[in-house]
C-alpha cells in the first residue's frame, strides 16, 4: 500500500520540502513540497525511477543535504536549523547510512572500517573503555552477518556481498536511531541481493531498527511495512 503518513509522534518528519538547483542561469526543480513521516521500527521504502529525486530527499532526511525550503524534523526538533556542527553530531548520532558503492577504505580491513564512526563517537563520549566497547560491539555484529572470519580481510579480499555487510555493520555500530538505504542491493546479483534485503529484515525484526531504503528494484519494496513512490519530485497519493 502507498501512504504518506505525517502526525506528531514521528520520529522523523520531511514537512513541505522544497529542493532545487542552480546551474549557471537555470533552476532545476527536484523536490516539490515533500510531506511524509517515519514512525519507529518500520521499513519504509522510497521506490522511483532514476531521476525522481529519491535519493535527493534521503541526502535531505539525514541532513546530508539541506532543503531549499521546509523542515526536517526528528523528535520535535527541526535539523534543518541546527549548526553545522551540531548537525554533524546529531548526524553522527542519530543516522547510519548505507550506500550502492560501498564507500570502504580500502588499505583497512573489515574491522578496522566497521570501527571507523565510532571514532568520531568515542572522542565525543570520552570514556577510557569506549574503544574497548565499540570494538567487542563491532565484532559481535560482523559475526551476526557471518563474518566473523572476515575480520582481518580487506575490501579487495571481500565480495560484493560481504562488503555490503561490512557497510551495513558500519552504519549499526554507533546504535542509530534510523538506517537510511540508498540502493543497498543496486550493485549486486539477484542472489545477494535477496541476502542483503534478508539480512535488513532481519536486523529490522530483532533489533527494532527503523529503515529508510529508496530504490528502483520493486522487488525491495516488498519487504516494506510501508511503500511511499515519488515521480518527478512528488509523492503519489
Amino acid at each position: 500500500m502507498v501512504t504518506n503518513n505525517t502526525n506528531g509522534n514521528s520520529l522523523l518528519q520531511a514537512m513541505n520540502v522544497f529542493k532545487e538547483y542552480k546551474n549557471g542561469e537555470r533552476t532545476l526543480p527536484v523536490l516539490h513540497g515533500i510531506n511524509l513521516s517515519i514512525e519507529k521500527g518500520e521499513i519504509v521504502v522510497i521506490v522511483g525511477a532514476s531521476g525522481a529525486g529519491k535519493s535527493t530527499l534521503l541526502h535531505i532526511l539525514g541532513i546530508l543535504d539541506t532543503p531549499t525550503s521546509g523542515s526536517v524534523v526528528y523528535k520535535g526538533t527541526d535539523l534543518t536549523k541546527l549548526s553545522s556542527n551540531k548537525q554533524s553530531e546529531m548526524r553522527n548520532r542519530i543516522f547510519g547510512f548505507v550506500f550502492q558503492f560501498y564507500h570502504l577504505l580500502p588499505d583497512f580491513t573489515a574491522l578496522e572500517n566497521v570501527l571507523l564512526p565510532s571514532l568520531i563517537r568515542s572522542r565525543a563520549v570520552n570514556h577510557k573503555h569506549a574503544n574497548e566497547n565499540y570494538t567487542n560491539s563491532a565484532i559481535s555484529l560482523l559475526e551476526r552477518v557471518g563474518l566473523g572470519d572476515r575480520l582481518t580481510h580487506k575490501p579487495s579480499q571481500l565480495s560484493g556481498g560481504e562488503r555490503q555487510r561490512v557497510a551495513i555493520v558500519r552504519a549499526l555500530i554507533n546504535n542509530p536511531e534510523l538506517l537510511l538505504c540508498d540502493e543497498p542491493t543496486g550493485n549486486l546479483d539477484t542472489k545477494t541481493g535477496n541476502e542483503i534485503r534478508e539480512l535488513i529484515c532481519d536486523l529490522n525484526r530483532t533489533l527494532d531498527q527503523t529503515v529508510v531504503i529508496v530504490t528502483h528494484d520493486e522487488e525491495t519494496a516488498k519487504h516494506a511495512n510501508r511503500v511511499i513512490r515519488i515521480v518527478d519530485g512528488r509523492i503519489l497519493g
